[in-house]
């Protein structure tokens, strides 16, 4: 028996919409950082106005805030009512389609990918392939790592101990001269790997991303693989840019998946409705009609 391929528009339009909602949302945040810098600094555009700071629209500011808002009512330092909010919005997100935050509306994590798009350029088919598979599975928890540090200290010192740190933070900021330089340092060095491997700051050092990605396990959207209509040619595989095996899972549990569909039928695919974001989840299934490939939870 051989799976039938149901014809699907040739003009998938997913990954459209997602570049566009990326460009969005990065261009937002570059002009509440801008807008919000200068009305610190005492000026302003006429035009535009005060604007609000970058940290009032972080949702990891809002994580890391919990702990106190619980136990003494107040904020850490720099942190706005608005992250909060944010925090509980992309909290509800996260439970309903994963870390959407991370794949979709990140800026860094938009930049990372459109540094690939070059580091693919230069490097074709080895692109994202250089760290050995052992060692890039050790190096993923490091965000843990991350994490736990980040929370400890912010709950310890009050303070945002994270932002001297943060690639994110020094990338719309370094026009003001007032980053730190492990900031900075980190922001290169960031972009640069970037051009030899897909999202190394998500992958391996991001402690929301390292949050989000808890949620991956109990989401109630996932990434799931029809194992009766699957052809098995690792398309969905090679567009993971997170290199998640989707085809061999029954529904993606992985907690380095962003929820970006770069895999899904509407994006990479060529079967339709095999590989998409829905409800539920398929049990571990045995060999893929097309070339065998077994199903299951990542």
């Amino acid at each position: 028996m051989t799976a039938k391929i149901k014809p699907i528009n040739s003009k998938k339009t997913t990954p459209w919409i997602r570049r566009g909602v990326q460009i969005f949302f990065f261009v937002f945040v570059a002009f509440v950082a801008i807008t919000g810098t200068l009305a610190e600094q005492g000026s302003t555009i006429p035009a535009l106005g005060e604007g609000a700071s970058l940290h009032a629209i972080c949702p990891f500011g809002g994580v890391v805030s919990f702990w106190q808002l619980f136990t003494t009512g107040t904020l850490v330092k720099k942190v706005h009512e608005s992250a909060v909010a944010l925090a509980i919005i992309a909290l509800a997100l996260s439970v309903l389609f994963g870390p959407v935050i991370c794949g979709w509306v990140c800026p860094l994590g938009s930049v990372q990918e459109w540094m690939g798009g070059l580091g693919r350029k230069l490097f074709g088919k080895r692109y994202n392939t250089f760290v050995p598979r052992k060692l890039d599975k050790a190096l993923r928890f490091l965000r843990y790592g991350v994490l736990i540090w980040v929370s400890y200290m912010t709950i310890m010192t009050g303070k945002l101990i994270f932002q001297d740190y943060d690639p994110y933070y020094t990338l719309f900021t370094f026009w003001t001269g007032e980053i730190a330089i492990v900031g900075a340092v980190g922001l290169v060095v960031t972009l640069m790997l970037s051009l030899f491997v897909e999202r190394p700051f998500c992958k391996y050092a991001c402690p929301y991303g390292a949050f989000q990605g808890i949620f991956n396990l109990f989401r109630i959207f996932g990434i799931q693989r029809n194992p009766v209509t699957c052809i098995d040619c690792k398309a969905c595989d090679k567009a993971c840019p997170m290199n998640i095996t989707v085809s061999g899972a029954g529904t993606v549990r992985d907690h380095q998946c962003i929820s970006c569909l770069k895999c899904t039928s509407e994006a990479a695919c060529p079967v339709a409705e095999t590989v998409l974001l829905a409800a539920g989840s398929y049990p571990a299934a045995g060999p893929a009609v097309g070339g065998g490939a077994k199903g299951g939870s990542v």
